[in-house]
């Protein structure tokens, strides 16, 4: 005689929409891509536009065109109303070309990543197990700005570091119109903006402060690129650009020492001693402002700071820091009055005086 026995599963205490939520993350990354690459953005940024019009345009069919615009109305760049899709004020803000804030560069940077599978699978994991940035050879220049930027001096690379420093634009335009407002700088008279790429930062300062000139300090393929940036805005009387080498170069002067996304890049050791660098050539008074994208004290998130570590870590050869690690760099270089501020989404300052 057959007998069966039952098994008592026991109720799980948790639910499992976070799992998704991250499985799902890499379609949304994809379907942004996509869209931004078929120029859906800029299309409806003219009118809103029902389906049949969308897939008329870009000569895409209905169905996945249909699929791809759910995705994004669910993460709030797309909406519908009557059948009818428009942009919500974060596309207009960041995805129309014509926006100062605008992230396009950036993406096509990251459409190159991944059609040179640059961000694989296999890539990832073997930099866990090597201690060394990957293979190719894009991550091993980008490791080291400088390194790179020596390598365009003599004639390659010419696109890519201008890929590099225009895809960072847009993201740092939308921040340096944000931290400038959470300090006060009316006293100051000149911003070093040290590795400061575009020039982004030295802009949305001097904009806010009419008493402010600032000099970008970075290598020469990028201060010519800078310049191109500052004259768009009219700034080329205040906004100077000097080629520099923080790490071998004195400092010229100047009575704040701005960083932003710098410290990232370095090791500790490195950035200890560059704050050490800044405290002995800033003037008395002087100020240092850190701009990054900080860790919880514990360095267990948010989780997009997380990510981004994994990203610095394994493919730049850097790490993010807590604003509670900055700050103690900035103490024992000799800085007082340290202050951590929150800016703009993930950003942060972290500021310190010289006595």
């Amino acid at each position: 005689m057959n007998t069966t026995t039952s098994v008592k599963i026991p109720k799980v205490e948790t639910d499992e929409s976070l799992l998704w939520d991250l499985l799902f993350a890499e379609t949304g990354r994809q379907v942004l891509l996509v869209a931004y690459d078929l120029k859906l953005f800029p299309l409806l940024s003219e009118k809103a536009r029902v389906l049949e019009e969308i897939c008329d345009e870009l000569k895409i069919y209905p169905r996945p065109a249909e699929a791809i615009l759910a995705v994004l109305v669910s993460i709030g760049l797309v909406e519908l109303e009557n059948k009818f899709y428009s942009l919500t004020p974060i596309a207009k803000n960041y995805l129309i070309e014509s926006s100062p804030t605008y992230f396009g560069a950036l993406l096509e940077m990251m459409i190159f990543r991944d059609r040179q599978h640059i961000s694989s699978f296999d890539n990832f994991k073997k930099s866990l197990f090597s201690n060394n940035l990957p293979g190719n050879p894009l991550y091993k220049s980008l490791g080291k700005n400088h390194e790179l930027i020596r390598t365009i001096t003599f004639g390659t690379n010419v696109k890519l570091i201008r890929g590099v420093i225009s895809s960072m634009n847009g993201p740092s335009m939308a921040a340096a119109l944000v931290w400038p407002e959470l300090i006060d700088l009316s006293e100051y008279k000149l911003l070093l903006d040290i590795g400061g790429g575009s020039g982004a930062h030295s802009i949305g300062a001097t904009s806010k402060y009419p008493n402010l000139r600032a000099t970008v300090l970075d290598l020469p393929p990028v201060c010519e690129i800078a310049e191109e940036f500052i004259t768009n805005y009219g700034l080329q009387n205040r906004i100077a650009t000097r080629k520099f080498d923080m790490w071998n170069d004195s400092f010229p002067k100047g009575d704040i020492h701005f960083y932003s996304a710098v410290y990232q890049d370095w090791l500790p050791e490195k950035c200890q001693s560059l704050t050490q660098k800044s405290f002995y050539n800033l003037p008395l008074g002087g100020l240092i402002i850190l701009h990054e994208m900080l860790f919880n004290d514990q360095k267990t998130g948010p989780f997009p700071i997380a990510a981004h570590n994994v990203n610095t870590t394994l493919s730049l050869g850097g790490q993010q820091y807590s604003g509670h690690e900055l700050s103690t760099m900035l103490k024992q270089a000799g800085f007082i009055d340290i202050e951590i501020k929150p800016a703009s989404s993930y950003w942060s300052i972290i500021t310190g005086r010289k006595p």
